[in-house]
């Protein structure tokens, strides 16, 4: 049984995959080829946003993102403690200070009550300016919008949403990738929409912040690629993973959809001493990850054992908290300052998810679920 089984993805889909790829080896602009603009096109539609501007992995996403907003030295950008490295990492290449709030200790999301406070002592402070909160929808589950917009717009701050887990997800109808002045997202393999490769994608609604980040991506040109308006990057996403994202695109929502139903009969049989993933009214999430809690961390680990040894697979997402990792060393942060977070990382794992999880790799994990219990 395999965690992620990206194989059996591309046996199901292989026949439309290679023909698109083919194509892109007959025409050869492997690099801004038709797909791309294709791809953007079909991206803005899904997630009903009036722009998607694609780029090379969802790590530069964010600092483009930062980078087009004018965010850097001197600024200060909320975001959680309890996600992957890349979103501290992209507000520290900005220049700009990571701020973090504690989450909810139900969805692991960004907390706002904790969000309204760190920006109140951080604006009281006086030594950087608030600037703007960095979402994370962590394991496909989208933040919690309604409340933090409210928090944005009190202190006039930038949202950004990191979409890179939640591809697919929705609030009440408003797909991921919607959310924010501008918002991001990952196509790296495992994520719910992935490629062969890194890839990544910025959405918007507004014009000129999409025509910056055309340029950025491309070394800040202007009128032409010779014409450079602004210091960019080189961060443009391949033809050929075009070509691969649009074929997994089309299969997309059949694919979230059994990953809903996987979803559904894990949350059915899990025992009651596991706690189960919370999605709120009107949030569908994308189960990026399907993650638990367990009583302890010893307990953690003796699920984890028991579970490997019945031959299923389990990951940790995340067992340190950003503010204890050693790279932050310097924002002086210790044990206890972000509890819920800590707690989390202590006791969270995560089981096989994906839309091609067959029904018996699911009875097995249940089975071995339910002999530990």
């Amino acid at each position: 049984m395999q965690f992620i089984d990206l194989k059996a993805q591309y046996s199901a889909l292989r026949e439309r995959i290679d023909r698109r790829i083919e194509a892109v080896l007959e025409h050869g602009a492997f690099i801004m080829g038709p797909e791309v603009a294709e791809l953007e096109g079909e991206l803005a539609s899904y997630c009903g946003v009036g722009h998607a501007v694609t780029c090379a992995n969802g790590t530069d996403a964010l600092v483009l993102a930062l980078r087009a907003l004018g965010i850097g030295p001197g600024d200060a950008v909320f975001t959680t403690p309890f996600t992957f490295f890349a979103t501290v990492e992209a507000i520290m290449l900005a220049g700009a200070l990571p701020v973090f709030a504690d989450i909810d200790p139900r969805t692991f999301n960004l907390d706002p009550v904790a969000l309204q406070e760190a920006v109140e002592r951080t604006r009281d402070a006086g030594r950087v300016r608030p600037r703007a909160v960095m979402t994370v929808d962590l394991f496909g589950l989208p933040a919690d919008y309604a409340t933090i917009e409210q928090v944005c717009a009190r202190h006039g701050l930038e949202l950004i949403e990191d979409a890179a887990q939640a591809f697919g997800a929705s609030v009440r109808g408003m797909k991921a990738g919607a959310f924010g002045r501008v918002a991001t997202t990952s196509f790296f393999p495992a994520k719910p929409l992935g490629c062969y490769g890194d890839g990544g994608a910025l959405f918007t609604e507004d014009d000129e912040l999409a025509d910056v980040l055309r340029s950025l991506r491309m070394h800040g040109k202007g009128e032409d690629k010779y014409d450079n308006v602004r210091v960019g990057t080189n961060s443009r996403l391949d033809t050929i993973q075009a070509a691969i994202l649009l074929e997994k695109l089309d299969a997309f929502p059949g694919e979230l959809e059994r990953r809903q139903q996987v979803a559904e009969r894990y949350r059915q049989a899990l025992p009651n001493w596991l706690t189960a993933p919370h999605v709120p009214d009107g949030h569908v999430s994308s189960w990026a990850q399907h993650s638990v809690l367990a009583a302890s961390g010893d307990d953690r680990e003796r699920w984890i054992a028991g579970l490997k040894s019945a031959g299923v697979p389990t990951a940790i997402y995340y067992a340190r908290s950003l503010h204890l990792q050693t790279a932050l060393a310097h924002l002086n942060h210790s044990a206890g300052d972000f509890p819920v977070a800590e707690d989390v990382s202590n006791r969270i794992f995560s089981l096989p998810m994906s839309a091609y999880l067959t029904e018996a790799d699911q009875d097995r994990v249940i089975d071995a679920l339910r002999a530990l219990g």
